[in-house]
């Protein structure tokens, strides 16, 4: 069985906490679909500084949700 890399562990994790599919996902951070599948399949590794900017970027909206200051 293969082993998986922090960086598949993370880039998964971080997509699901949003509730969003890749696509969705893509669309949203505006990366290209192959480079995520990529990532997520651990033939290629996310730049550490875009795993922290996503799971920053993700916090900060999950924050604002709770306080009521985004709406979707």
């Amino acid at each position: 069985m293969e082993q998986l890399t922090e960086c598949q562990i993370e880039i998964k994790k971080l997509r699901e906490s949003t509730g969003m599919n890749r696509k969705e996902f893509c669309e949203c951070f505006n990366i290209p679909y192959r480079t995520v599948t990529e990532w997520e399949r651990g033939t290629r590794n996310a730049p550490d500084y875009v795993l922290r900017l996503l799971a920053y970027y993700i916090r900060m909206e999950n924050i604002a949700k709770e306080k009521g200051d985004v709406k979707n």
